[in-house]
């Protein structure tokens, strides 16, 4: 079988991904910068010169960085691509809201799991509000997905300020959730169908 996945050449689940296959099936890297539609007949969704219709299925993994329309385009892409027929894993709608953290937190509440309390803003007034509200020690979080980039904590009420202020300033969405002890260690479920792959993860 012949894969595209959506990366940056050099990341690491790229590498994984070809290591994975190892030589049983093709694996492509194409750059999300890089897609590009042409319409006016059949639909086609093309990266680095190679239409996604070329391959069996397509694997996204994340969104990279990008200003609105680009994020908006590159989504548009891989939903109309789907509609017409073509593999994504993930399917669009999954990385929609895998990559929108309050997506993501509204959709786990409401499926009634625990998450952490969590005060989504855009001022610095209401962000110190919500900093006081959740005991002035919180977790900022860059809403859209960062793979870990960015994430701070905040227990200074002159440094949260600050950073709220900073990041207003940028056009910025805070997304503040409220720091909760831990014992170095994480679950991380994969679900495949009705199939749930685990691993536990630890950081002390």
């Amino acid at each position: 079988m012949r894969f595209a996945v959506l990366a940056a050449a050099d990341s690491w689940y790229a590498r994984d991904l070809g290591r994975a296959a190892a030589g049983d099936f093709e694996i492509t890297t194409l750059p999300f910068s890089e897609i590009n539609a042409t319409m006016g007949g059949e639909l086609r969704v093309i990266s680095a010169g190679r239409d996604l219709a070329d391959f069996d299925a397509v694997i996204v993994r994340t969104m990279p960085p990008g200003s609105l329309e680009q994020v908006v385009f590159r989504m548009d892409c891989l939903a109309r691509y789907e509609a017409a027929g073509g593999v994504v894993i993930n399917p669009a709608r999954a990385i929609e809201a895998a990559v929108d953290k309050f997506l993501t937190s509204a959709k786990l509440q409401a499926a009634g799991l625990l998450t952490p309390r969590t005060i989504v803003c855009q001022t610095a007034d209401d962000a110190m509000a919500a900093f006081g509200a959740l005991g002035g020690d919180v977790v900022l979080k860059p809403i859209f997905g960062s793979e870990g980039r960015g994430i701070t904590r905040l227990n200074d009420e002159a440094l949260a300020l600050r950073a709220f202020k900073m990041l207003t300033q940028l056009g910025a969405v805070l997304y503040i959730q409220e720091f909760i002890e831990h014992e170095g260690c994480d679950l991380r479920l994969l679900l495949i169908g009705e199939r749930v792959l685990a691993m536990r993860r630890k950081n002390p």
